[in-house]
């Protein structure tokens, strides 16, 4: 099966380092990682001495420079990182996209000097947990423009007030890159970024939310009362967090679709092992023609979504600050991830079939795989918001009459 796993074509920027980063990211999760699943999944478990194991490994700060503790290298890189993460323990592989791109990589690219130097060290090295606080309640896909958080100048500090929700590894976190309004007569244009720190005076996490599928990654309702941000902890100037936000947004939707085909490639390897293995009518279930048919459907559906993610992978790795958020990167990502999601759902449903009653069972590791599948069709962005990325960068470019 490991043929399966590791098919891995020369194109898209993939040579030979590529292809060892992605190998060494599989062996340390399938040593270090996989035997942590289980329990994560059954009781919501998080393993404290996971992320200092996975920064020794060297496996955080992949896109950060060696100056501050990272491994210098590209999105490319880091997203194979995931893949192979993905494959071992999806739920540890969602935090570690949440600590290592959604807050460790924001303040690489928006922070300043100072900032990078108080808080990616720690980052990169697994010592502190990074989370990315954007989500509020009753926002949603509307998240700039029903922001409800606020921020007011107060001092040498800023004062915020609000909560955020469905924020993965909230309950764990040390440092978060949250977003709150400065000047709420600007609406979206109003938002300015802060990096906060667990221990702050009027920030508590509110509850943690027990999920369907990718348990174990921790995910929780966050409040600001009268939360004390020192001024020196805002990123980038006051009223432009909107850029800081969109700077990183492709590159986010870049991340999702390699944790979808690590979890593809897995759901894959696990059903051919199956239909080999599952004896019926004195015979393997392989041997059947529907059962070979609907792994032929998998199989098409993992190899096209990795010939996708690895496409724009390697265009979201030339992105630029400022350069995300519009144009031919903005409709890749969007289409990327959306297909992704939705493969994977496809492949997963196949999947259990094949699997039939053994699949439906909640501690096999199929189901847990499949509980897994929903997230990514409603997080980050919906299906049908992505669908109106793509159609309207796709009208954009229509030429009137």
């Amino acid at each position: 099966m490991d043929a399966i796993r590791n098919e891995k074509p020369n194109l898209f920027d993939f040579d030979a380092d590529h292809e060892m980063i992605l190998d060494n990211a599989d062996r340390f999760a399938r040593n270090e990682l996989y035997g942590l699943s289980e329990r994560m999944d059954n009781e919501e478990w998080w393993p404290d001495e996971a992320f200092p194991k996975i920064g020794d490994n060297g496996l955080f700060g992949i896109t950060i420079p060696e100056e501050f503790g990272g491994a210098g290298l590209d999105l490319f890189a880091a997203g194979l990182v995931l893949q192979g993460l993905a494959r071992w323990n999806h739920a540890m592989a969602l935090a570690w996209v949440a600590h290592d791109n959604l807050c460790a990589n924001n303040i690489y690219r928006n922070g300043n000097e100072d900032q990078r130097r108080r808080y990616l060290p720690d980052l990169c090295a697994g010592r502190k947990i990074g989370a990315l606080g954007l989500t509020e309640p009753g926002a949603g896909s509307d998240a700039l423009g029903s922001m409800r958080t606020t921020a007011r100048r107060d001092g040498d500090h800023y004062v915020l007030n609000g909560s955020k929700i469905y924020i993965t590894n909230g309950p764990v976190a040390d440092v978060l890159l949250v977003y709150a309004k400065t000047d709420r007569e600007k609406g979206p244009h109003g938002i300015s970024a802060f990096i906060v720190e667990k221990d702050m005076p009027g920030f508590k996490v509110a509850q943690k939310l027990v999920k369907m599928g990718y348990r174990g990654s921790q995910t929780a309702e966050l409040l600001f009362e009268e939360c004390r941000v020192p001024a020196a902890n805002r990123v980038g100037e006051e009223n432009e967090g909107v850029r800081v936000v969109m700077s990183g947004l492709d590159l986010e939707r870049a991340m999702i679709s390699p944790l979808c085909l690590g979890i593809a490639e897995r759901a894959l390897e696990l059903t051919v092992d199956f239909a080999k293995t599952r004896q019926q009518f004195g015979k393997p279930i392989g041997s059947f023609q529907m059962v070979q048919s609907m792994l032929a459907d998998m199989y098409v559906h993992v190899e096209t979504m990795r010939t996708f993610t690895y496409r724009t992978l390697s265009a979201a790795a030339k992105v630029e600050i400022g350069e995300g958020g519009r144009g031919d990167i903005h409709r890749l990502t969007a289409a990327s991830v959306m297909y992704a999601a939705e493969a994977t759902h496809k492949v997963l449903d196949l999947a259990v079939q094949v699997h039939g009653g053994s699949g439906y069972i909640w501690e096999s590791e199929i189901n847990r795989l499949f509980r897994s599948t929903k997230l990514m069709e409603i997080g980050a962005g919906t299906t049908e918001v992505r669908k109106m990325i793509i159609s309207g960068e796709l009208l954009k470019g229509m030429k009137r009459d």
